[in-house]
């Protein structure tokens, strides 16, 4: 019952069906809140990812990019505790957090630091997609002059 039904919008509408399914996804997701993280806009095309990952080292971190979604895990070394622990308040479960990353969005790189992943994310636009200036001449139109010779 809590999927919403786009499909009115849509009549029109081609090639936005990534669009239903990122609503529908939010709408079915139950989040936890392990690990806390921080999303920032740190310029005009680039944004940090920063996750707190207290007590774990790099080697048990891993980042993944696959079909337009980050995948940021975590997976603690099972080690011998060398004392005996009375109370433990930083977990150092397992944890797995997915992020949808919107398009030409790319993960430039990661730190650890001070028990806080940063995460470096910027949209690299293609070429081929950005706006260009057409110039307007005068006299006669010679792609069209072209086309229709070639035609011929």
């Amino acid at each position: 019952m809590n999927a919403l039904n786009f499909s009115p919008l849509f009549r029109t509408a081609i090639g936005f069906d990534r669009l239903a399914h990122l609503a529908n996804a939010a709408a079915a997701t139950t989040e936890n809140s392990y690990p806390p993280y921080n999303i920032e806009k740190t310029g005009e095309d680039s944004y940090c990812l920063t996750v707190a990952v207290a007590g774990f080292r790099p080697d048990e971190l891993e980042l993944t990019v696959k079909e337009g979604t980050l995948v940021v895990a975590g997976r603690a070394a099972n080690e011998a505790p060398r004392t005996e622990v009375l109370y433990r308040g930083i977990a150092a479960r397992a944890f797995e957090r997915r992020f949808t990353l919107a398009d030409h969005l790319v993960v430039e790189g990661a730190t650890l630091e001070n028990g806080l992943l940063h995460v470096g994310l910027k949209r690299i636009v293609p070429e081929a997609l950005k706006p260009r200036r057409i110039p307007v001449t005068l006299g006669s139109t010679p792609a069209l002059a072209n086309d229709t010779a070639q035609a011929a």
